[in-house]
């Protein structure tokens, strides 16, 4: 994994300035890749690159690289998982020179070969500039499924663009104004939908998306180069289907192994992780395999029992990291720092932690994100099953009846409590199917955002964003276009966020075998009925696909995802710390959010009338990221 950074010229030629920007905005992203850092300076491109050295750690890998007669030149992020198989196919050492071993290398002359249309091929995760100057073009490439981050910022003569938004404060007279639409949609979210950030100069490049720089018309165009394939096809038997996936998922976790730096994985006792390792094992690696766990203190939070097992099951060194709310106080600030942008994720504090203690180990970690979105795991599916029943087999207005007696039951702060679950469910059941897939899980809802924000604007509402993915994908079965959108959003803008800053935060890349293009592109086009069986037969196919890889317990359970306990943390030292921003000087400072609906809010969490915990948790992230980022703009001496 590695840094990029770079200034393409379109108007006119690069200046000294840009080549300062680009120096600076490369080294803002040495955590990216500590190994090495290098230029290439032309005439109307400047590309930056920061390494960390995985496949052929020796300088031949270095970056930014360049062909054999200098023509063609790549800044690279990434990692290609299938760049052997496409050394063979296309006989490129017997076209080339190649001088590393790397995937970087392959990729720079298979875009010699076949031109742009190489995208096609490739699986894996990269963001990455291709400068051709023979044919005077330049593309700026984000992979299919957004799992790398890529953003651009236009002046008026050319482009700036990073893997990090941070970078983009290094440039010389570029005037940051706070993006109040992304910042609306974040208080429903927890995320920054789309292409948003922060802010309004700066945009990110979206999955699948390319952009095309023509140096000779002094003109650029954006491109989409993939789609998911979310078309099912009723000619798979069950028996294929489990058969295929399970050999897909051995194929993908064999091709994330690839590694010359020490590798381990992530293991949170859920299916997914504990698949991969179950492959591990089965492919007879499990022994020297480092595996890292994270165990919340509060009972309903724990899953360390299951992690225990399938650790002691596959015997690989396991290491188990405790996360206390001290160091919650202790990480938060730096964590956002390395962030750029609020995040509600519970995951991002422990994420972090357990980079940081894998980084004394390893170079790589395999992770499990993906498998929940591409299984249709999350329980908003099956809510989407019961939400039908329960319409049909109860009238409306004993409905309503349930609605007021479930809504007057006290809070209880458990993860995903009785009452939490039913209250959620009660008020969304009414919904359309895109207004009730994101009740279930929002932070704030419209009408509570107008009270929070002073900038609220009532005709963006955010479940826009989940209306025309449904509605306007062509996709036929709900599930399916549930999934798209969870795809789209949560995944991209809310896990990948996370999983990126955090883990290079501490000079760590994570991969994610779930996410393979070959695996994706056909559990995409499996018939729903093999991926969620019934009411609750969440990730039907995938459980027994890897059946043979784990122990018993952790195939009947149904994992809840990683998760902190704010909510109870909050009433005690958390809450501590939390009132240094929630307050009211400092909660007006920002000119965003009303005081008085904080204050009220946050009292009613403490006297336990009410689990205000996720909410406050998004406000106390968004006070923390204005602080470091516009107030005092103090974020970098939080990094190391």
């Amino acid at each position: 994994m590695c840094g990029i950074a770079g200034y393409i010229g379109i108007k006119n030629s690069a200046t000294a300035q840009n080549e300062t920007d680009i120096k600076e905005m490369t080294k803002v992203l040495k955590h990216r890749g500590p190994d090495s850092s290098d230029m290439f300076i032309s005439s109307n491109a400047i590309l930056g690159n920061t390494r960390l050295s995985i496949i052929d750690i020796s300088d031949n890998g270095n970056l930014p690289m360049c062909n054999s007669d200098k023509s063609i030149w790549l800044c690279y992020n990434g990692e290609v998982s299938n760049f052997k198989e496409l050394k063979q196919k296309y006989q490129l050492d017997k076209k080339f020179h190649f001088k590393s071993t790397t995937d970087t290398e392959v990729v720079l002359y298979l875009y010699e070969l076949l031109g742009i249309d190489f995208l096609q091929e490739l699986s894996g995760m990269f963001a990455f500039c291709i400068y051709d100057s023979r044919k005077q073009l330049a593309y700026i490439v984000r992979d299919f499924y957004g799992i790398l981050p890529c953003y651009f910022s236009f002046t008026p003569d050319g482009l700036y663009f990073a893997s990090e938004i941070k970078a983009f404060h290094s440039i010389h007279n570029i005037n940051l104004t706070l993006n109040k639409t992304a910042l609306q949609h974040y208080f429903s979210l927890g995320y920054m939908p789309d292409n948003l950030t922060p802010f309004n100069e700066i945009t990110e490049l979206r999955p699948s998306e390319f952009i095309k720089i023509n140096l000779a018309e002094k003109r650029h165009s954006f491109h989409t180069y993939y789609s998911f394939n979310y078309k099912e096809n009723h000619s798979i038997g069950e028996k294929e289907a489990i058969e295929t996936t399970r050999e897909l998922l051995i194929g993908s976790v064999k091709r994330n192994l690839v590694s010359d730096a020490p590798l381990g994985m992530t293991l949170s006792g859920g299916i997914d992780t504990s698949a991969m390792l179950g492959i591990v094992k089965y492919l007879g690696l499990s022994k020297r395999m480092h595996t890292f766990s994270l165990r919340m203190g509060e009972k309903s939070f724990d899953e360390s029992p299951y992690q225990r097992l399938m650790a002691e099951y596959a015997n690989s060194i396991h290491h188990e990291i405790t996360v206390k709310p001290e160091d919650v106080i202790e990480n938060i600030v730096t964590q956002i720092a390395y962030t750029d942008e609020p995040n509600v994720n519970g995951a991002c504090i422990p994420s972090f932690i357990l980079a940081k203690h894998a980084s004394k180990h390893v170079k790589v970690l395999l992770s499990g994100e993906g498998g929940d979105e591409l299984f249709n795991a999350y329980p908003t599916i099956a809510a989407y099953q019961y939400r039908k029943l329960y319409r049909k087999a109860i009238p409306k207005f004993l409905r309503s009846a349930i609605q007021n007696t479930i809504h007057a039951l006290p809070a209880n702060y458990s993860k995903l409590s009785f009452d939490f679950k039913a209250k959620r469910f009660t008020s969304g059941v009414e919904l359309d199917t895109p207004d009730a897939h994101l009740h279930w899980r929002y932070v704030f809802t419209e009408n509570q955002k107008s009270e929070l924000l002073t900038t609220y604007n009532s005709d963006i509402p955010t479940v826009n964003y989940y209306r025309k993915l449904f509605y306007e994908s062509g996709i036929e079965h709900d599930i399916n276009r549930l999934s798209l959108i969870d795809m789209r959003h949560f995944f991209i803008d809310d896990l990948m966020v996370k999983n990126d800053r955090t883990f290079l935060a501490n000079s760590v890349e994570g991969r994610f075998p779930f996410m393979d293009r070959i695996l994706v592109d056909y559990v995409t086009q499996l018939p729903v009925k093999y991926r969620v069986k019934g009411f609750s037969g969440l990730r039907w196919v995938e459980k027994e696909a890897m059946k043979p890889f784990f122990p018993n317990e952790i195939y009947k359970r149904d994992g809840f995802g990683l998760e902190m306990p704010h909510a109870i943390w909050f009433l005690d030292e958390l809450g501590t710390f939390a009132e240094k921003y929630l307050n009211k000087k400092f909660v007006e400072q920002t000119e965003i959010l009303n005081w008085n609906y904080v204050e009220q809010i946050w009292k009613i969490h403490l006297s336990g009338k009410q689990d205000f915990g996720r909410p406050l948790w998004s406000i106390l992230n968004f006070l923390i990221w204005f602080d470091l980022f516009v107030l005092n703009k103090n974020h970098t001496q939080y990094r190391n």
